[in-house]
């Protein structure tokens, strides 16, 4: 007879009869232990893929939320500006009537100088006139003019005074 790989003997049996033993031993003792563990370890990688994803999904929350404070932000600060822009104009307009106000003021004070001093100039060309007219009366008096020719004399000198001193 012809050998093969595998002869049906005692050997075969005893073979057979360990490799059931082993295998039940293995099963009882490490195969449960290997599929508890891998269990775990498959429960454990879920957890940790749901954990994940759960983080993501708070996590884009999260950016949403930031995104939408920023845009209050810059709305707010958009806010600002204008405010300040407004302020800053209606400022410029209250220093530019200040201004405007205080050159009013200075311009009625020159004008009352002006008038001022007028009248002061005036006042000084008659007392000028004053003076001179007493003189001219000094020099009728030597001559003893008659009193037409006085009147026209003093006439006469204040056209004469009026014109020269308002054409300075």
């Amino acid at each position: 007879m012809r050998q093969g790989l595998v002869e049906f003997g005692w050997t075969f049996f005893f073979v057979l009869v360990n490799f059931a033993i082993f295998y039940l031993l293995m099963k009882k003792y490490l195969f449960e232990r290997v599929t508890d563990h891998m269990e775990k370890r498959t429960q454990e990688i879920a957890d940790s893929f749901d954990t994940a994803a759960s983080k993501k999904k708070d996590a884009e929350e999260l950016i949403a939320k930031y995104e939408s404070k920023i845009e209050d932000i810059k709305s707010e600060r958009n806010a600002m500006i204008k405010d300040a822009t407004k302020r800053a104009e209606e400022r410029s307009k209250e220093i530019i009537k200040a201004a405007e106000d205080d050159a009013k003021k200075i311009v009625i004070k020159a004008q009352a100088d002006i008038e001022r001093e007028k009248i002061k100039t005036t006042n000084m060309i008659k007392d000028q006139m004053s003076v001179l007219a007493i003189g001219i009366a000094a020099k009728v008096i030597e001559k003893e003019l008659d009193k037409d020719a006085h009147q026209k004399m003093i006439r006469q000198i204040i056209s004469e005074v009026g014109e020269a001193s308002w054409q300075n």
